[in-house]
């Protein structure tokens, strides 16, 4: 069948076409249906279905005689260590986890916070939690504390399993004190922590609430796989909101479970046996659809990767890993590909690895520019499949359906809507738009299986963020729009499209145009006030590894390209290089922070944010054109 059969086969007869994907799913009770609607724009999948995400992700595997298959692979160049744990091995560390949660009263519903690096155990964690139908919520090492204890009181768990540290290039991450300074802050209190001691770093435990993790396993009987309705939530996923409050985001079993599994095929072309490999990390949705789940629901081998790009111990590092593990899929953020790029533009390291056995790149996490694109595609020699969704879909809403048809390239979309999304571009008023026109992305209600079906206790915030712009669409907050033949382009989120005199223009646009300087390794451009035109495009600009011209001979470049490339209209007059730009840890730009400096408001500190001493090197470089003014 053809992508354009199969996707509307979905939209036609979704109970029919996510009923038989649903069979590739071992059921304790097959559910009776697919879609229930609960009425006022609430859905729920596979809602009486008894099922286990554990069982599926694997024991059955085991069962099905695949035992000694590796099922994780850990390659840590931090600590210059690697290893590998079979499905077997992995059953038996995630069944006696499972075993000292129960031991310390953790049962069904009950939550559990998960607060740790890039290692086996995070995963082991999470199926562990899963195993007996606690809920995990994991939030990413390291944050801070006060980000920690909102999570806290927000989810109540009963229980949260945490390392002594993580790791970063050159400096140890200590856990333990940003864990506790949490549970002091925050007004609810877990009953245990159970804490898993690395070499690097030993934290002190607390009698009578900290447990070390080997000895909590000590005695307790290995705990079998609870059976779970379909509509129970796998786990909660806290993301950023508008209001400073995070948003936990409830990942549903029964739609998770199936969604995935189809995924990992017909998007990513692998096959059970085949070696995955998404390089993120287990405190954002990619690494739990693409690290921990889908994968190991597919019968395949997963990387859990311990290092950075670039300096961990150069900008080889990927090209590295793929060759020694015969990664088939690889799967990072455009970010990271533009770090490579900008350490080593001309791709000398990739020279040095056989990457023959991998079949395609995929991009996902904010706009991939056509240059990075370029670049990747020329390097490695494989097709570089951009694709876009979000925290609260869990799973690609549009992409190439490469293992179902790889469909054309086209450079700067992520190619067409997948199976069940009806995505459409709407105007101001909710009016559809003509193709090739800019406007709010939104999809058409009910979401298929495995989104968001609410928010972690909070049905009305869930209503207002996401159902309230255009009754009848989930919104996206990005705009973007629809050419002729069904691909879709994601311009800017719906607040980075910036109005100049009357002129609503897409910032995406014209970082695409200054990404292609020569010069350029990364760009973000944003809006900032302007007393005549409301808001004027500033460029920021990061010069590749190397480059030693006159700054104000580079920006003068940049102004004339995209003068040249989007007109006069985008009356871009100014740019600015600075050493780097500010990012959250999985590498989305902060553009809107950037702006209020710009601005001279206050804001909040991101708590998502990387390293917050750039927000300090960027407010000197914009006041040295005249903006950031105290």
């Amino acid at each position: 069948m053809t992508y354009r059969d199969v996707y509307q086969a979905s939209l036609s007869d979704p109970e029919s076409f996510w009923m038989t994907a649903a069979q590739a799913i071992d059921w304790v009770t097959p559910p009776s249906r697919a879609l229930f609607d609960r009425g006022d724009d609430l859905y729920e999948w596979f809602a009486d279905g008894l099922v286990n995400t554990c069982y599926n992700a694997v024991d059955r595997h085991v069962e099905a005689g695949r035992g000694d298959q590796p099922a994780i692979v850990h390659d840590s160049p931090i600590t210059g260590t690697k290893s590998s744990l079979t499905y077997s091995e992995l059953r038996d560390r995630v069944a006696s986890l499972a075993g000292a949660l129960v031991a310390q009263g953790v049962t069904k519903g009950d939550r559990v916070i998960i607060y740790m690096p890039m290692i086996p155990e995070a995963l082991e964690a999470m199926l562990a939690c899963a195993r007996i139908g606690a809920i995990h919520s994991v939030v990413f090492g390291g944050f801070a504390a006060n980000e920690l204890a909102v999570r806290i009181d927000d989810c109540k768990p009963k229980a949260i399993l945490a390392a002594s540290c993580g790791l970063e290039p050159g400096r140890i991450v200590k856990y333990k004190p940003l864990l506790d300074g949490a549970i002091e802050f925050a007004n609810h209190k877990p009953d245990v922590c159970i804490i898993l001691q690395r070499d690097q770093d030993q934290a002190e435990l607390i009698p009578g609430r900290d447990l070390d993790w080997h000895a909590a396993q000590d005695g307790a009987a290995p705990a079998d796989c609870v059976p779970v309705e379909g509509n129970h939530p796998v786990y909660v996923l806290y993301t950023s909101g508008t209001t400073g409050a995070p948003k936990g985001v409830v990942r549903p079993t029964g739609g998770h479970l199936v969604a995935l599994h189809w995924t990992m095929k017909n998007i990513y072309n692998v096959d059970p046996g085949d070696v995955f490999w998404a390089a993120s990390d287990v405190g954002w949705v990619v690494g739990h659809s693409y690290i921990c789940y889908a994968p190991l629901i597919h019968g395949n081998t997963t990387v859990v990767f311990e290092g950075k790009p670039v300096g961990t111990p150069d900008a080889g590092t990927f090209w590295r890993v793929i060759s020694e593990h015969n990664v088939r899929s690889f799967f990072t953020a455009p970010t990271a590909i533009r770090a490579v790029k900008r350490e080593d533009p001309k791709g000398l390291e990739r020279k040095k690895y056989d990457l023959s056995g991998l079949r395609a790149l995929y991009l996902a996490g904010e706009r991939a520019d056509p240059d990075t694109i370029e670049w990747a595609q020329e390097i490695l020699d494989v097709p570089v499949y951009d694709h876009w969704w979000q925290t609260e879909t869990g799973y690609t809403i549009a992409g190439n359906p490469a293992g179902l048809e790889a469909l054309p390239v086209k450079i700067g979309s992520p190619t067409v809507a997948m199976p069940g999304y009806d995505v459409q571009i709407l105007d101001e008023a909710g009016h559809p738009q003509k193709p090739g026109e800019l406007g709010a992305i939104a999809i058409k209600l009910p979401l298929p299986p495995g989104t968001l079906p609410t928010l972690w206790n909070a049905a009305d915030r869930f209503r207002k963020s996401y159902l309230s712009t255009f009754p009848g669409f989930y919104e996206t907050g990005d705009a973007g729009m629809i050419d002729e033949e069904g691909y879709l382009y994601i311009m800017a989120r719906t607040d980075d499209v910036i109005n100049v005199a009357g002129h609503r223009l897409s910032t995406g646009a014209m970082e695409e145009v200054l990404a292609a300087h020569p010069d350029v390794a990364e760009c973000a451009v944003v809006g900032v006030s302007d007393n005549l035109k409301g808001q004027s495009p500033l460029g920021l600009v990061c010069l590749t590894s190397g480059v030693n011209r006159p700054h104000d001979e580079i920006t003068s470049e940049c102004v004339k390209l995209v003068r040249e490339r989007i007109g006069p209209v985008a009356a871009f007059k100014n740019a600015l290089v600075v050493d780097r730009l500010p990012k959250t840890r999985s590498g989305k730009i902060l553009r809107g922070t950037v702006v209020k400096i710009a601005d001279g408001e206050t804001f909040k500190m991101p708590a998502t944010i990387d390293d917050p001493v750039i927000l300090d090197e960027i407010r000197a470089a914009l006041q040295t054109i005249g903006y950031a003014r105290e």
